[in-house]
């Protein structure tokens, strides 16, 4: 079964591999048995893959802690970035973060002026006025 992401998690696929595994066993051919060791090997990658996908998911709890805290320490600090106009041209602009925001996606946004950027729009940082 697959994630929202498209994406299919370690468990489900160690939960396929069971499935195939009882299947594989009840249907043998008893002269030739399936191999332990390579049975067990299989498990303990499974093991390690959902041990990953957990600290992917920390790392990701962590990293978008740490943006946030970074924009908020934008407030009143002027910034450059480089906003595009209705014809597509982009000059670099400047202007003080007035306000944060984190929009429905868990993108960071900076309200600067009349314009919303995401943090990594952002060129160059200066203390403030």
């Amino acid at each position: 079964m697959a994630s929202m992401s498209g994406i299919t998690s370690a468990s489900n696929i160690q939960m396929d591999y069971m499935n195939l595994l009882i299947t594989q066993l009840q249907n043998q051919n008893p002269l030739e048995p399936l191999d332990n060791n390579q049975m067990a090997t299989q498990l303990a990658q499974f093991s390690q893959l959902q041990q990953l996908e957990s600290m992917n998911t920390s790392f990701a709890d962590v990293l978008s802690t740490t943006e946030l805290s970074y924009a908020n320490s934008l407030l009143g600090k002027e910034i450059a970035f480089m906003p595009q106009s209705e014809t597509g041209a982009a000059d670099i602009a400047s202007g003080v973060v007035e306000s944060v925001y984190n929009n429905i996606d868990g993108e960071i946004l900076l309200g600067v002026g009349t314009h919303m950027l995401a943090l990594k729009e952002v060129l160059s940082v200066n203390n403030g006025i």
